[in-house]
């Protein structure tokens, strides 16, 4: 699957250098040089989606695969215990994470035998939740790539005409020309620490590497989700999160709409900003602090009823959906980002909430994730310490693909 990837990536790079050779043509008059690159772009994607298709269901049958089970199971988790215990990493693969990541994977162990007089229950904290962001944005396995190119449309070719009276005889009106650009997803070196006490280790070796696998799993989930929000950074990031994506020119990827406090027309603000002047976007959802979910779930209009339905889904605490009036709006969780209900306006605009498809987000996985146990980090206060190490990517790959609810500044 490797080379085909591969392949991809090397059709995309000659995609988008045809799709600037088009835009560079338009930009000169030259008709022809256009329609020539624009002929080379239909055939590259062609190419480009036959390869997708092929590794869509390739992916898929990945990720349907059952988990280990039984015997085969219990082997594999003895085996990684062991050299967790005895201070080996064990690498997991961009597959293997990814279906761990998004949560379609159960470690099945069967029954597990412990040493005598050893306890295996080392408590988790109530609500040790991770946001399901990470589940519901895009996540490509990228092995072996350097970088990855997804050019999109910014705006299309529009059509110009007029009365056939007036129009005759005079030369064409020339339409608008339209524009692309290219997002990039390189990798970034994602670094997790988790710390344990020590008794786990008391644990068999197949229950130990069970709990290891759990804590370095939900770690890097947890890191993820902040990453996809707030990327890495907001001068120079390395990874993008939906918050400062940027394509290869430096332009930003999403959508804006100011907003000023959370009441009752803070949905429709949202809502009606996403899409096209032609369409509201479909399969959205609003991302937001739990803050402010509580401050939204706190209004009531003047005869002290809840101006909105808030519905957590059952079974996962992290997602749900509002009802306003006819309006259905499902919800997730992401403790990253900045509740608009705690903030105030000061000297520069304050990101809160975002509104949009998580699909329009790529996370790239750029190979393995090497989890490692560490027990002279923290030995003093009798604790070890879980390391995993991946190297991960992301960004928009649709323009306008969220929108971010702004604090506008004091004043402005």
């Amino acid at each position: 699957m490797n080379n085909l990837r591969r392949d991809l990536v090397d059709l995309t790079t000659q995609r988008t250098a045809r799709l600037e050779a088009a835009q560079a043509a338009l930009d000169a008059g030259n008709q022809a040089d256009y329609d020539s690159a624009m002929a080379d772009v239909r055939d590259f994607n062609g190419r480009i989606q036959n390869i997708q298709d092929l590794i869509t269901e390739q992916d898929r049958q990945i990720m349907a695969a059952p988990a280990p089970a039984g015997a085969e199971a219990r082997d594999m988790a003895e085996e990684r215990g062991h050299a967790l215990m005895t201070g080996k990493a064990v690498t997991f693969t961009a597959d293997e994470t990814r279906r761990a990541v998004m949560n379609s994977i159960t470690l099945a162990t069967g029954t597990l035998v412990e040493p005598t007089g050893a306890g295996s229950n080392i408590r988790d904290p109530l609500g040790n939740v991770v946001s399901s962001i990470v589940d519901q944005v895009y996540v490509q396995n990228l092995t072996g790539m350097g970088s990855f190119l997804e050019p999109y449309v910014i705006s299309e070719i529009d059509a110009k005409g007029g009365k056939v009276t007036t129009n005759a005889g005079k030369a064409r009106t020339t339409s608008a020309d339209p524009t692309f650009g290219v997002a990039k997803i390189s990798p970034y070196e994602l670094n997790v620490t988790q710390f344990v006490d020590r008794n786990i280790s008391r644990l068999s070796p197949a229950d130990y590497y069970t709990k290891i696998y759990n804590m370095a799993m939900r770690a890097m989930r947890r890191k993820l989700a902040a990453l996809i929000v707030n990327g890495d950074g907001q001068a120079s990031p390395d990874m993008f999160g939906i918050k400062n994506a940027k394509n290869v020119a430096g332009a930003g990827i999403a959508a804006s709409v100011d907003v000023s406090s959370i009441d009752e027309n803070l949905l429709d603000d949202l809502f009606f900003s996403y899409g096209s002047d032609e369409a509201i976007g479909q399969n959205a959802r609003l991302l937001l602090n739990k803050a402010d979910l509580k401050a939204i779930g706190k209004l009531r209009n003047s005869d002290k009823q809840r101006v909105f339905k808030i519905n957590p889904a059952t079974g996962n605490p992290n997602i749900g959906t509002i009802e306003d009036g006819g309006n259905i709006v499902p919800y997730t969780i992401v403790s990253d980002l900045t509740a608009l209900s705690a903030s105030t306006a000061g000297s520069a605009a304050i990101q809160t909430m975002l509104y949009g498809d998580p699909a329009n987000y790529e996370l790239g996985l750029f190979g393995d994730y090497t989890v490692r146990v560490d027990d002279s980090v923290k030995a003093v206060e009798r604790m070890v310490t879980i390391l995993g190490d991946a190297m991960v990517g992301g960004n928009l790959i649709v323009d306008k693909g969220f929108v971010i609810a702004n604090l506008p500044k004091s004043g402005g």
